[in-house]
């Protein structure tokens, strides 16, 4: 159905207009005196959206009376939208074939509802008229922002840089480095202590980074504000490579959890960095877990609080680094690069300027990277500039203080487009330190309708321009996991400017007790999105003004808590459910056939999920996520569902049968439940199937239960799937000969993540795949004419390459290679060391160099000074963490100008990477 998008300030107005119009066509021709209503309410809805799109970039400069009127016609349009939509599905439901008295009885129904909704209509009607009447009273179109916004360069960098770029950092990670490594045998705390914005957790793990090659076993965890004590530790357990949390008995309890941490970590020598504790009792807990061996194990911390960071650290006062802000020559060198790609170079007529705007950011580098993001956007025009200055205000100018800083973010927040103001705030609904997957997020932005539907452009790539748009803004960090997945966040300081916003403009509400649900209920206005978290007193039942509170939520989060009755939820748009630990549970998810309006559905955890019968009613349902779930049945008419593009499921064995009848789908995820003890017969029919999804963009699918035919008629499936992009296979190793002869498939391929997939050789077809932008291969045999092909193709910006073996002769990899690869990691059962080398002007934007044998025989890859844009080596391998293989490194890095890092993964351990996304 046409329409805009969802806006802060406007609410759905534009959606709902859309609505309108579709109610005027012919497809409600029995409906006249809706139709009539529709066409008045579509003139009038139109005047004020014109208004509220003059409005909406000016929240600072409006008049009360005027900010009243905006607010009042946002919330009249979600209930107008709400209306209307109860109208389109009483119109839809058709008549069955039914006797007489059930068919009268029908009829009289019909004619109540109809009747109801004339009546429906006329109240919006007069709501309408009224609203447009204040608007003219208080001469809302008279109204006139006082600066335009700013639009985003696409030509601007991203964000996110690698941390050790970052102008000033050197000193403090040294210094920091010399607390922790002194010659003391006990266990040592010491924390970095300093008020939001300067740092702390960037220098935290710049030095996590430089110094954990010599230690045991190392890990970075984030605590916040409010802490769940049992997933931080699990977390912790996770992050150090012990098994998996979910199949502890332990799981739950705290103290069962700190004694598990206690004996894997016994007689090790550790390294743990716990960032942003808020709170002396939450640190109490931590250090529970960490056991005093005399083994010279270090504890670093992070905290804005100088009583916490006194407490860490047993009030051992030279423990203790208090970090200060930049000085004005680093501060300048960190702007300039960030605007003008330099550190030396500013335009003389913006010099002044520059000095004014960087002493109202007092050094802070979240202030500078900020405002950075806002000057670019400007270039080198002098107004602009001017206006950003002006903008700050004259507080601005003493000395830093919180409300300062908040001050400076929410210029950022101010000077963000109409369209990308909606998808800020939706981070608004994650809790503090989530790591957020970027496509689940852009597909429930799509189901909320923050993205324009007005193009031709697929939804979700329009989604995918705005998130890299926030991320240009610097308001979004985002990371690459090392299972390639791209996650992101947002600095502790713009959540809490966006959870501001979000109260301020009811865009979304957040609880954590009962006591905060009855806060909200007493509101002006209803709950529209709501994310609802470890609601104590809860568990059993939802007091009656709670259940008033869900009736309007169009989003709806719930995070480890009880599940309210599904039916409540009649406009939910966006359904998210997320149990992280404990035992599994049953969870009945029958009542969503009946959520007309759902769009997106997502759960995760220890659950055993009841779907109903039938999902065909479900008709705008764009993404059905319950691949972390087990699900009892699959219902028969998934196959019938128009607008499913996205499906992740846990199914009995493999491809279900009837997977070529969903043609809609552009993304499947599709893993075997182990757990169930029948294969289906039809798993060929279900895999031949797969062939038929033409416009398949993404497949992820495990294949470690499929046998040697069944491989090859994969093999032969996907490669008739001319449109993927993103492909990932998972499981056991299989050999892929099939998968290798095939004729140029996958032109359009922009990352194969094929670890698992075993080729004799280097496929021909993958050395034309021009638009390759990551590559994960694995062959049992290579020759360097094969590595070099690969390294000529010109998109390619990541390759992970592990081969059995390798040539005895060197391969010198020159300039002409791998001309933008960023992240290099070649792994062999051979000599890797001997066989790679690296001519003058190699790689030239190599940053992450990975190397891995199975025996380090005291050599290393010849040319690594040339890798000029290196910044880290990760050695994988039982012996990669001896102190000779690490000073053979060092050596030959000496004369780097980045000083790259070392790193060493043991095959046992466990590294959690988080890394520039590409």
């Amino acid at each position: 159905m046409a329409g805009g998008i969802v806006t802060v300030a406007s609410g759905v107005m534009s959606p709902l207009i859309g609505k309108l119009t579709a109610l005027m066509g012919d497809e409600y021709n029995k409906f006249k005196g809706v139709r009539k209503q529709a066409s008045f309410l579509q003139k009038e809805l139109s005047a004020m959206n014109a208004a509220l799109q003059k409005l909406e970039l000016m929240d600072e400069d409006l008049d009360p009376t005027v900010k009243d009127w905006r607010d009042h016609v946002r919330e009249m349009s979600y209930n107008m939208e709400n209306c209307i939509d109860d109208f389109i599905r009483q119109s839809q439901a058709g008549d069955a074939k039914v006797g007489f008295i059930k068919k009268t009885a029908r009829h009289i129904k019909k004619l109540r509802w109809r009747l109801r909704i004339a009546d429906q209509m006329e109240e919006l009607k007069n709501l309408a008229i009224e609203a447009n009447a204040r608007r003219q009273r208080y001469k809302i179109d008279d109204w006139k922002p006082s600066s335009s916004s700013v639009v985003v360069d696409p030509r601007i960098p991203a964000l996110y840089q690698e941390a050790s770029t970052l102008v000033g950092i050197d000193g403090p990670r040294e210094e920091v480095a010399t607390l922790l490594l002194d010659s003391r045998k006990d266990v040592k705390v010491v924390s970095i202590v300093g008020f939001g914005g300067l740092g702390k957790t960037t220098l935290a793990k710049e030095v996590y980074y430089k110094i954990g090659s010599q230690f045991d076993c190392k890990a970075c965890i984030s605590v916040s504000q409010r802490p769940d004590m049992t997933d931080l530790l699990m977390n912790l357990q996770k992050k150090l490579g012990m098994k998996d949390p979910k199949s502890s008995r332990a799981a739950g309890k705290v103290d069962d959890i700190i004694e598990e941490l206690r004996k894997h970590l016994k007689k090790k020598r550790y390294l743990i960095v716990v960032d942003d504790v808020w709170d002396v009792s939450a640190w109490n807990i931590i250090k529970c877990a960490f056991p005093e061996d005399g083994n010279g194990s270090r504890v670093l911390v992070t905290t804005r609080l100088e009583r916490v960071a006194g407490t860490a650290c047993q009030n051992d006062r030279g423990g203790i680094y208090k970090l200060e802000p930049l000085s004005e020559e680093n501060s300048k060198m960190l702007l300039l690069k960030r605007v003008f790609g330099s550190g030396h170079g500013c335009p003389p007529q913006l010099e002044e300027l520059m000095a004014e705007i960087l002493r109202k950011c007092h050094g802070l580098p979240l202030a500078v990277i900020t405002i950075s993001s806002l000057l670019a956007n400007e270039g080198k025009s002098r107004k602009g500039w001017e206006s950003i200055r002006d903008s700050l205000g004259v507080q601005s100018a003493t000395n830093p203080t919180m409300e300062q800083m908040n001050d400076i973010l929410n210029l950022s927040y101010m000077h963000l487009p109409a369209h990308l103001r909606a998808c800020f705030l939706y981070f608004g609904m994650y809790p503090e330190d989530s790591l957020i997957l970027r496509d689940d997020l852009i597909r429930q932005w799509v189901a909320e309708s923050f993205i324009s539907n007005l193009y031709v452009q697929d939804q979700e790539d329009i989604g995918m321009s705005y998130f890299n748009e926030l991320v240009n803004r610097s308001m979004v960090q985002q990371f690459e996991l090392d299972n390639g997945q791209v996650v992101c966040s947002v600095h502790d300081m713009l959540l809490d400017l966006i959870l501001s916003k979000c109260a301020q403009d009811n865009f979304a509400s957040v609880a954590y007790s009962y006591q905060d649900m009855t806060k909200l209920h007493g509101r002006e206005y209803k709950i529209r999105r709501l994310s609802l978290s470890s609601m104590a007193g809860c568990r059993a039942t939802y007091g009656s003004d709670i259940v008033v509170s869900m009736s309007q939520v169009r989003s709806f989060t719930l995070l480890r808590n009880s599940m309210p009755n599904l039916l409540l939820f009649k406009y939910v748009r966006v359904l998210r459910i997320r149990q992280d630990h404990g035992d599994e549970e049953s969870l009945d998810l029958t009542a969503i056939g009946q959520l007309f309006q759902l769009r997106y559905l997502y759960v995760s955890g220890p659950y055993v999920i009841h779907l109903p019968a039938e999902l065909h009613r479900l008709v705008y349902l764009e993404t059905l996520d319950i691949r972390r779930t087990r699900c009892m049945s699959i219902p028969s008419d998934m196959v019938h569902m128009p607008r499913l593009f996205y499906l992740g499921i846990k199914i009995g064995d493999m491809l279900p049968e009837w997977i070529g009848n969903m043609k809609s789908l552009r993304s499947l995820e599709i893993w075997p439940d182990y757990k169930s003890k029948e294969r289906n017969l039809n798993v060929m029919k279900g895999i031949i199937g797969l062939g038929m999804l033409t416009d398949l963009r993404e497949l992820t699918i495990d294949v470690r239960s499929l046998e040697k035919s069944e491989v090859d008629a994969l093999a032969s499936s996907i490669g008739k799937l001319c449109n993927l992009n993103y492909i990932r296979f998972s499981g056991r190793c299989i050999e892929g000969s099939r998968l290798g002869s095939l004729s140029n498939p996958f032109r359009q391929i922009e990352e194969f993540h094929g670890v698992i997939w075993y080729f004799p050789r280097v496929p021909i077809w993958m050395c034309g795949l021009y638009c390759l932008r990551i590559l994960e291969l694995q062959v049992e045999e290579t020759s360097t004419e094969e590595v070099q092909l690969l390294g000529e193709l010109p998109s390619l910006v990541q390759f992970s390459f592990r081969s059995s073996r390798i040539p005895k002769k060197r391969a010198m990899l020159g300039t002409r290679l791998f001309p933008i690869v960023e992240h290099f990691e070649f792994q062999s059962e051979e000599d890797v060391m001997v066989y790679l080398g690296f001519e003058a002007g190699a790689m030239p934007n190599l940053r992450t160099l990975g190397l891995g044998d199975k025996k380090w025989d005291g050599n290393i890859p010849v040319g690594l000074e040339h890798l000029l844009c290196l910044e880290k080596i990760q050695l994988h391998g039982p012996n990669s963490g001896d102190d000779a293989i690490v000073s053979a490194f060092r050596d030959a890095l000496s004369v780097q100008p980045n000083h790259p890092s070392i790193e060493h993964w043991h095959p046992e351990g466990s590294a959690h990477v988080m890394r520039p996304a590409i």
